[in-house]
């Protein structure tokens, strides 16, 4: 028996912890300040525990966790419907991720993605749309040229008419 008293003339030399593997990345993960800092300049958040009813507008992203009533327009950003969200809104801004529940029209300048867990319902215009297996969509779809794109493919048009 071990007495601590008692100096010993062999210390125990300590094993290292053999390497573990990292763990997978999950699924997703609501972007954080840092993320969204660095791609869009800053990102607002609506907790689980909150309620909004009414008109929403602004010039940085959305994350929305909890429960919004209304209208969303934020043109340029990202709108973020998170897996506890709830939003019974029409929704107008550059991208839209869906990974909770949206009732209502959305209106995309550059892309809508409906996630496996979310659910629109409600008419989709986008210049890009992504639906994965297992969510839910009930509505239309109105795929919209680029903005910049269609600019370009009008002033090409214009400048064939003149020239014939």
């Amino acid at each position: 028996m071990w007495k601590p008293n008692q100096p010993t003339s062999m210390s125990p030399t300590p094993t290292p912890e053999p390497s573990r593997p990292a763990p997978p990345p999950p699924a997703f993960e609501p972007p954080s300040r840092a993320t969204a800092s660095a791609v869009t300049g800053e990102q607002a958040t609506i907790g689980k525990g909150l309620f909004i009813k009414g008109e929403i507008t602004g010039s940085e992203s959305l994350f929305i966790d909890g429960k919004v009533e209304g209208s969303i327009n934020l043109p340029g950003n990202r709108v973020t419907v998170g897996r506890n969200g709830q939003v019974a809104a029409n929704i107008s801004a550059r991208e839209i991720v869906v990974l909770g529940k949206v009732r209502g029209n959305v209106s995309a300048t550059d892309r809508v993605d409906i996630r496996a867990e979310g659910s629109l319902s409600g008419d989709v215009a986008a210049a890009r749309i992504s639906i994965e297996d297992g969510a839910f969509f009930k509505g239309g779809i109105d795929i919209r040229k680029p903005e910049a794109k269609a600019g370009a493919a009008a002033a090409a048009v214009a400048e064939t008419t003149k020239t014939v």
